[in-house]
């Protein structure tokens, strides 16, 4: 994963809309790395899996398996992240789902920018073992 070098107190400054801003395409990338290498079927297919696990509902079930394997600070740029302001909610959405899909954003974000790629992959994996998608398409 493409990440930072910033210390913890570097990247816990910026704010949770930014975090969320990269940690969006991080867990996006992450998602699409899985579903290539765990499916043998067409690039519309790929999609279909894809999109499925990076909607606001299951991101937001996904802060739920995480949330108890969650370190103090991890845990403070979720609740940061879920408290943010500024957020607009799209129709697809209810906002308290929204909400905790960017949470999850944020602490992918602020993860990927300290260089903690194997804590990424570790409750990366944890989401995927507990939510699979796959029977629901």
């Amino acid at each position: 994963m493409v990440g930072g070098n910033l210390t913890q107190k570097e990247a816990a400054a910026y704010s949770p809309n930014v975090l969320a801003f990269y940690g969006d395409s991080v867990y996006e990338a992450m998602v699409r790395n899985r579903v290539v290498l765990e499916h043998q079927t067409n690039a519309g297919r790929l999609h279909e899996l894809a999109v499925e696990r990076v909607r606001a509902s299951y991101q937001s079930d996904a802060v739920g398996v995480i949330e108890p394997l969650l370190t103090e600070r991890e845990a403070d740029i979720v609740r940061r992240g879920r408290n943010a302001g500024g957020v607009s909610v799209p129709k697809s959405a209810k906002p308290s789902e929204y909400r905790r899909a960017t949470a999850l954003e944020a602490l992918f974000g602020y993860l990927s920018l300290t260089g903690q790629d194997k804590r990424l992959e570790e409750l990366f994996d944890a989401i995927c073992k507990a939510l699979p998608c796959d029977d629901k398409l």
